[in-house]
C-alpha cells in the first residue's frame, strides 16, 4: 500500500477514523507520519491530516502561506496545528477548507440542534410559511393563478395562526 501523501514510499503507519457509522482511513510512510506529528501525541493534529490528506506536503505548504485572516492574523497552519480558529472571520476566510472537514466530522454542515419548546412552534410555523411562499413563488412564475390564490390563502390563515 502506498503513501497517500507522497505517493512514493510504502504506507506503514494507518490510521482509522469513524463518525457517524461512515469510516475514513489514511495510510502513511513512516516520514511522512513522523513530519505531520502523528508518532507525537503533543504534535498530532487530525484536523490537519483530513485537511491536508488530498494534497502532497509541497502543495499544502504552498496553500498554507497563502490563507490568513485579515482581522486576526491567524493562518491555516495555526488552525491545523492548533485545531482552533483565531477569530470569526476565520470561518470565512477558511470556509471551504472547513466544510470537507466539518462534512467528514458531522451529518452536514448546517446546525439542527435542539429547539426549546416554547420556541418550538414558532419555527415549525415559521417553515410552513417559508415553504407555501416558495410554492407560491413557482405558482406565479408558471402562471398558474388559480393554484397561486389557494396558496395565499393558506399563507394568510399560517400567519394568523403565529
Amino acid at each position: 500500500m502506498v503513501c497517500q501523501l507522497c505517493k512514493q514510499k510504502e504506507a506503514t503507519v494507518h490510521l482509522t477514523q469513524i463518525v457517524d457509522e461512515t469510516m475514513k482511513k489514511l495510510d502513511l510512510c513512516e516520514a511522512c507520519a513522523k513530519q505531520k506529528g502523528v508518532n507525537d501525541p503533543a504534535g498530532f493534529s487530525f484536523a490537519e491530516l483530513l485537511l491536508g490528506a488530498a494534497e502532497s506536503p509541497e502543495a499544502t505548504t504552498e496553500a498554507v502561506d497563502e490563507l490568513r485572516c485579515k482581522r486576526c492574523g491567524h493562518t491555516q497552519a495555526d488552525f491545523k496545528k492548533a485545531g482552533r480558529l483565531g477569530c470569526s472571520d476565520c470561518y470565512t476566510v477558511f470556509a471551504d477548507a472547513l466544510e470537507g472537514l466539518l462534512k467528514g466530522m458531522h451529518r452536514g454542515t448546517r446546525h439542527r440542534g435542539k429547539i426549546p419548546a416554547a420556541m418550538r412552534r414558532q419555527v415549525e410555523q415559521e417553515a410552513i410559511l417559508e415553504r407555501l411562499n416558495g410554492e407560491l413563488s413557482a405558482a406565479i412564475v408558471r402562471e398558474d393563478f388559480e393554484q397561486a390564490a389557494r396558496l395565499r390563502d393558506e399563507i394568510k390563515v399560517a400567519k394568523a395562526t403565529v
